[in-house]
């Protein structure tokens, strides 16, 4: 159902791809949008490796909401920074990953709860933010959840 890299001397391996998930703090999450348009949007997110799963977050009465709600297959992708491949060049060698699977929106509050403080953990330990954040947000905020169906990653080299 889904394709194979045509050039499998990039395809990153599974576990490279899961570290990239969950160390890199941005990507974009595309949704089929209104008149069936593409809409691509940079989120944070964080992959949870107890249940495989990527959360976000959305506002209430959103685009992405009322996307997913008329069509739960999305893609995300995210990139590294790059590393030069040798001191004195400009060439970066960039790794990539896509995952496409469903979502899901998520209205349980504990589980609302749950996934906003451990996003807000993948960017700060300072407890006290993280529960203001939780007691000022959480009844506006909708999780996303992205369980993959398909994740493929591969290194290029930029030039």
């Amino acid at each position: 159902m889904f394709r194979e890299l045509t050039r499998k001397n990039r395809q990153l391996d599974t576990d490279e791809c899961i570290r990239l998930l969950k160390n890199e703090k941005r990507g974009v999450l595309s949704v089929i949008g209104d008149d069936s348009y593409p809409y691509g949007i940079p989120m944070n997110h964080f992959y949870n490796e107890d249940d495989g799963a990527i959360y976000f977050h959305c506002g209430r009465g959103g685009h992405r909401e009322e996307a997913i709600l008329k069509s739960d297959k999305v893609s995300f992708c995210i990139y590294d920074k790059g590393t030069p491949v040798n001191e004195e060049s400009w060439i970066l060698i960039v790794k990539s990953v896509v995952v496409f699977g469903r979502a899901t929106l998520i209205d349980d509050m504990e589980q609302v709860i749950d996934i906003t403080e451990k996003l807000c953990r993948k960017f700060t330990s300072d407890d006290e933010y993280i529960q203001k954040e939780i007691k000022n947000y959480a009844d506006k905020t909708v999780p996303i959840k992205l369980i993959p169906e398909h994740i493929c990653g591969k290194k290029v080299t930029e030039a």
